[in-house]
């Protein structure tokens, strides 16, 4: 992977971590829990995987954060939860602290299997 590929593979994760998330919730057919069942498999093997290239505490930190702030805008955007100015100053103070963890994090990955 490039520089940038286990970020790219945590945002990608994260994302269906919401997916995942938003289907324990309103998942009701057998299909809906099919692609929840996907999309953890998925949302895990992308953590997983991220792992082994970088810090695992700063992974963990930036999935779920990402997670979090995609799950709550989800709610607001598709399930009607109510927009509160608070909830969503506290969002950007959560992405903030995402991304000074990605830029505290050394540019240095780690070797496969190591």
């Amino acid at each position: 992977m490039k520089k940038w590929g286990p970020w790219l593979l945590i945002v990608v994760s994260a994302c269906f971590e919401v997916g995942w998330v938003t289907g324990l919730k309103h998942a009701s057919q057998p299909w809906e829990w099919g692609l929840t069942i996907l999309a953890i498999a998925v949302s895990f093997y992308g953590l997983i995987a991220a792992s082994a290239r970088l810090p695992v505490g700063t992974v963990y930190a930036v999935f779920v954060g990402l997670g979090t702030a995609g799950t709550v805008l989800m709610e607001m955007l598709g399930f009607g939860e109510p927009f509160k100015p608070l909830k969503v100053a506290l969002l950007l103070i959560l992405l903030a602290a995402v991304i000074g963890l990605k830029l505290a994090t050394p540019e240095t990955v780690h070797k496969e299997g190591k």
